[in-house]
């Protein structure tokens, strides 16, 4: 299931964060409580889907300038 908006994204790398212990719990309560609903891959998939490449972003950003 990917992330639909870049807000659950963020949510996602925080719970990330927050299973491999380098951020406190006391940081997110959603994100302690997402993190202890879903594995770590799950969470780390769940973070990085629907993410844009960096080829797409050069091409929007070439078009944008020739118009």
């Amino acid at each position: 299931m990917p992330a639909v908006s870049e807000e659950q994204r963020r949510l996602a790398a925080i719970a990330l964060s927050i299973k491999r212990g380098e951020t406190p719990r006391s940081y997110s309560r959603e994100a302690a409580r997402m993190a202890d609903s879903m594995s770590e891959e799950q969470l780390r998939d769940f973070a990085r889907k629907g993410k844009r490449s960096k080829k797409r972003k050069k091409r929007t950003a070439k078009r944008r300038t020739t118009r």
